[in-house]
This record gives C-alpha cells, sequence and structure tokens, in this order.
C-alpha cells in the first residue's frame, strides 16, 4: 500500500479508520485503472513513434551495414507513458523495447528486410528479464542487442539495458521464426539468410539449461 493511504489509515484509527482507509485505497486503485487506461493509448502511439524514428535512423544512416552478428546499441530516453504510478518504468515498457532492439538489429543489417521479401516473420517463443536497477523520467540509457545462436528450431539473444555502464536489466528471448503460408523456418535457412554464421558461434551451454526450464510440456493444458 502506497505510504499515503498507509498512514491515512493509521490516523483514523479504529474499525471506522480502517474502513476509511479501505476507502481511500480502492479510490487511489480506482483512479490507477483511468490512468493506465489512458496511458495504455498513449504509450501504444509512444512504441509506434519510436517505431518510426527508428525506421528513420535506419535508413538515414550513412555507411556499411553491420552484420547480423554484431551488436545492436539502440538508445533510449525514459518518456512519461514509459512510467508508472510509482514514476519508474513500468516493467512490461521494457518487454516492448526489446522488441525494438531486435528490429533495430535485424534492420540495420539489412535481414528483416530479406526475411520480409521472403514471407518470413519473426515470433518470441519464451523470453526471462531479470531486473536490476530503475529508470525515472528523462533519463537516456542504451539497450544491447546480440544474438547467442541457435538449435535446431529457435534463435537465441541477450538483450542487455544499460545507462552510464551499469546494467539496468537483462533479457534473455528465444524467437522463432515462421512462414506466412505455415510452417517454421529452420534455422539454417536464417543462417544462410545471413551470409552464413561465424565460426566460433556456439549456443552457451546456460542458453540450453534455460531453454529446457522454461520449455512447456506438450502434455500441459
Amino acid at each position: 500500500m502506497p505510504a499515503g493511504l498507509l498512514a491515512e489509515a493509521r490516523l483514523e484509527g479504529g474499525t471506522d479508520g480502517a474502513r476509511s482507509g479501505g476507502n481511500a485505497l480502492v479510490r487511489f486503485l480506482q483512479r490507477g485503472r483511468g490512468v493506465h487506461r489512458a496511458t495504455g493509448v498513449i504509450g501504444s502511439v509512444n512504441l509506434y513513434f519510436r517505431l518510426f524514428l527508428l525506421t528513420l535512423r535506419v535508413r538515414l544512416r550513412p555507411g556499411p551495414r553491420p552484420s547480423l552478428w554484431d551488436e545492436a546499441h539502440t538508445r533510449f530516453r525514459v518518456a512519461p507513458t514509459d512510467l508508472d504510478p510509482l514514476r519508474h518504468v513500468n516493467n512490461g515498457k521494457y518487454l516492448s523495447m526489446l522488441d525494438l532492439g531486435r528490429y533495430d538489429l535485424m534492420a540495420r543489417s539489412g535481414f528483416w528486410q530479406a526475411v520480409a521479401r521472403r514471407g518470413w516473420y519473426a515470433v518470441v517463443a519464451a523470453q526471462t528479464i531479470t531486473y536490476k536497477r530503475s529508470l525515472t523520467l528523462g533519463q537516456r540509457f542504451t539497450l544491447v542487442t546480440k544474438v547467442l545462436g541457435t538449435d535446431e528450431r529457435s534463435v537465441y539473444l541477450e538483450q542487455t539495458f544499460v545507462r552510464r555502464g551499469a546494467v539496468i536489466a537483462r533479457a534473455v528471448v528465444q524467437a522463432r521464426f515462421l512462414r506466412r503460408e505455415g510452417g517454421h523456418v529452420s534455422p539454417g535457412e536464417l543462417v544462410d539468410l545471413a551470409g552464413g554464421a561465424p565460426r566460433d558461434l556456439s549456443l552457451p551451454a546456460w542458453v540450453h539449461e534455460w531453454a529446457d526450464a522454461v520449455r512447456i510440456s506438450s502434455a500441459a493444458r
């Protein structure tokens, strides 16, 4: 419970005080729902605006294209629509930014365009994110995205939020590519499309273990 509401409940005292504190909590939650409904719409607009700006940067950036196997450094600044009622970036917003980081990596390398021409598209099969520090309004930070490797069905990426050299959050993502007409795209086809993979690219053992741990059994309902 927010400190202000907790103080209100304590000051009132007794059963009436508890009822008053409960009513205050209800009012707070009702206001929060209204705020989240409004910011949900605005936040969606903000996501597409960021995507638009990112696309412009990709198209206007001079020089040779980086490889799909290079790191992508995507820069952000915390906007008001990223914040939750506690005035730091909402946990869910990080996931939307992960999408933008992966798009940045693929678009800058030309891989996104090549995939789209073939009618392929990417989906997230699993992801885990760990938060270490908070981000607040106006702070600038960078999302570093890199491919960790592949197995027989998926591509794995690591994405790290960094501010002034300090890790804010880190995610590992399992992605798969599908065909619009149906069926999976094998990682081998993706590697061929990217012009081959570095010889030293090998999926770390801990990623294999993570993928096994988060896999949902085919018997699960």
